[in-house]
């Protein structure tokens, strides 16, 4: 899963989650939340359906998945009005309305410090890709709420239900997070005549677990993926009006 590049962008990446998540149960409530959620995802996520049934099938839907984070590029330029390269917390809540998502102004709050890793009053590219996220779970993902079918781009739906799909198969026991047992599991599931190298198995897992707790939280694997990806934060694209 990775480059000499990505290891490169983890150090200097990880640095800053671990600085951010060493705040003693900062965001506990919110990891709490997004844990909460996740397993009644998972709940209704049946195994059958899906597409991934192994870590090489979520290799291979990387390019899928980098497109469609790309394209939220063109997103955070068009909501970035002062060109500035970051995204304010003012700018966040005008994205958030156009895209349909019905947040309370406290859950923008809790979001959107939670991801600006480096304290810079604003968040940068790879941040607003996982608050859209986080945000779309907690608010979208209810089999009962009309965000599910009326979010403002189908495109970044279903990116970011290929996201949750990679997670929630790499959840084994379904709690809404990851340990090592589940990281052993799913290797193995790929090779099952001969099982991983523990070593390999170990490294993703410590690409992943930046506070060196033993477990990854949706917010620490996504971040992780969204380097794996190879998104870069300097790209040329269009930009996507919504």
């Amino acid at each position: 899963m990775s480059t000499s590049r990505a290891c490169s962008s983890f150090k200097s990446l990880s640095n800053r989650m671990l600085h951010c998540c060493n705040s003693k149960n900062r965001y506990e409530k919110l990891d709490n939340e997004l844990e909460r959620k996740l397993m009644e995802v998972k709940q209704r996520y049946k195994p059958g359906n899906s597409n991934i049934r192994s870590i090489n099938s979520i290799i291979l839907r990387f390019p899928q998945i980098r497109f469609g984070l790309e394209e939220i590029r063109g997103v955070f330029r068009q909501f970035d009005t002062d060109s500035n390269g970051n995204i304010n917390r003012a700018e966040l809540t005008k994205c958030l309305q156009k895209l349909q998502f019905n947040c309370t102004e406290h859950e923008i709050d809790d979001i959107y410090e939670s991801c600006d890793l480096g304290g810079s009053k604003g968040m940068r590219f790879n941040e607003f890709i996982v608050v859209l996220c986080l945000i779309y779970i907690l608010v979208g993902t209810s089999s009962s709420s009309p965000t599910a079918t009326t979010m403002g781009s189908l495109e970044l739906k279903a990116t970011f239900d290929s996201i949750i799909e990679a997670f929630l198969y790499l959840d084994k026991n379904g709690d809404g997070k990851l340990d090592k047992k589940d990281m052993i599991q799913a290797m193995n599931d790929d090779f099952r005549k001969e099982k991983s190298p523990t070593h390999i198995t170990m490294n993703r897992f410590k690409e992943m677990d930046w506070n060196k707790d033993g477990k990854v939280g949706f917010r620490e694997f996504l971040f992780s993926l969204i380097n794996w990806v190879g998104i870069e934060s300097n790209n040329e694209v269009h930009i996507t009006h919504i």
